[in-house]
């Protein structure tokens, strides 16, 4: 009974479905004297398992220091803010502020530049008259003479 509930226990373990309760049953098992004859196979396993678990290295491992990568994180943010406080600065200084009497001036000089187009045009007008003016004189001419 106790051996078919071990190799319930042994296939669970090979498929990494115990716990650890239960993989120390297992080890308590195998490094005990009554294991069964079918499963003797599996006893020099779990002894190496033990034998395992009880080295120690004395050896010290020194590692090489890292550089925190913090620092070149920090000062890519900082570089960031800097390019968008300088497009910001740039837009809002770029942006004309002109005072009361200059938007005053500049709305003065948008009325005058509409009259001036609009006399612009009547004089364009005025000339194509005259053309026709001038070639009324000329049929005039040639008729009376």
């Amino acid at each position: 009974m106790e051996s078919v509930k071990i190799e319930k226990l042994l296939e669970a373990y090979f498929e990494g479905n115990t716990s650890l309760a239960e993989e120390k049953l297992l080890r308590d098992y195998f490094n005990s004297n009554n294991v069964a004859e079918h499963l003797e196979q599996y006893t020099s396993m779990f002894a190496g398992f033990q034998v395992a678990k009880e080295e120690h290295s004395s050896r010290e491992f020194n590692l090489p220091e890292r550089k925190s990568k913090t620092n070149k994180t920090w000062w890519y943010s900082v570089a960031a803010m800097l390019v968008v406080a300088f497009g910001v600065g740039s837009f809002y200084f770029s942006q004309p502020h002109y005072t009361q009497e200059e938007k005053e001036a500049l709305a003065a000089f948008e009325k005058s530049k509409k009259a001036m187009m609009l006399l612009s045009e009547n004089l364009n007008k005025g000339a194509e008259q005259i053309t026709f003016v001038e070639q009324f004189a000329i049929t005039k001419d040639k008729i009376f003479e």
